[in-house]
């Protein structure tokens, strides 16, 4: 007769001396269960959906944010002491203690060098005077008014410094970038990476056909000097409490406009 598990038999007493080792080899953790990051077990073994792989991706996020952050404040602290003292002034060193970095060489780690620092400030700003330019370019369309494009020239600076608030620095940085030969080939790499300001030459060459083309060319080298000094000048004003020549950013870039269109319409004297 076979003999039951159950009934206190040799087979019953090897079956409950296997029953734990089953129990433990079919239960067993995996050792990652085990470890801890940060003081929070590693549950990723779990699958996605899991505790750990929520906390793992949140870390992930935080570390991110703080290295954008890091950079913020390094492009915001750089384009200050550029805008104040200059940009062959300022060392790294100087940029990274006044964005409140403990390493002196937080500069170097995040942007490799200060050419990359001025490109990165320069970018930004681009970006967005990039976006005010295209929505008015796409608006003016085939307007053969000189003063929509005019606009489409000034505009874009003018409620982009309105836009930051007071005090600014961009204007003295980009003003820099204009007048330093070295410094002009990133204000340059900017102008030809935007896809509006073609259209806004064509616009304005459209209006100007009569118009020699050396005389045109140096006409919008005066148009954009213009521009970009003006908007130092009220910049710094406004940076040092000092009066300023109109009450509105509107307003300068209404000044701006009439003076350019007069220039650009203004006689050709030929020798």
């Amino acid at each position: 007769m076979r003999l039951s598990k159950t009934d206190g038999s040799p087979g019953a007493a090897l079956d409950a001396r296997r029953a734990p080792l089953i129990s433990r080899l079919s239960f067993r953790r995996p050792p990652s269960w085990g470890r801890t990051f940060g003081g929070s077990r590693d549950w990723s073994s779990q699958g996605s959906g899991s505790p750990g792989a929520v906390t793992i991706m949140a870390g992930r996020s935080v570390r991110e944010e703080k290295v954008e952050a890091t950079r913020e404040a390094i492009l915001g602290a750089a384009e200050r002491l550029f805008a104040e003292h200059g940009v062959y002034a300022v060392s790294n060193a100087q940029i990274s203690e006044a964005a409140g970095q403990g390493n002196t060489g937080a500069v170097n780690y995040h942007f490799g060098n200060k050419a990359n620092v001025v490109r990165a400030i320069a970018r930004r700003h681009a970006e967005q005077m990039e976006e005010i330019r295209a929505r008015m370019v796409g608006e003016t369309a085939d307007s053969t008014d000189l003063r929509d494009w005019v606009a489409c020239m000034v505009l874009p600076l003018t409620e982009h410094l309105e836009a930051l608030g007071n005090p600014t620095w961009y204007a003295r940085f980009n003003a820099q970038l204009i007048a330093d030969p070295a410094l002009h080939k990133v204000s340059a790499e900017e102008s030809r990476s935007s896809p509006s300001l073609g259209r806004l030459l064509d616009g304005l060459n459209a209006c100007l056909p009569a118009l020699p083309a050396d005389v045109h060319a140096n006409r919008g080298i005066m148009a954009r000097h213009l521009i970009v000094q003006m908007c130092v000048d009220r910049e710094r004003a406004l940076s040092n409490g000092t009066p300023v020549s109109w009450p509105t950013w509107h307003d300068t870039a209404t000044g701006l406009i009439d003076a350019i269109i007069g220039m650009w319409t203004a006689p050709v004297t030929t020798p």
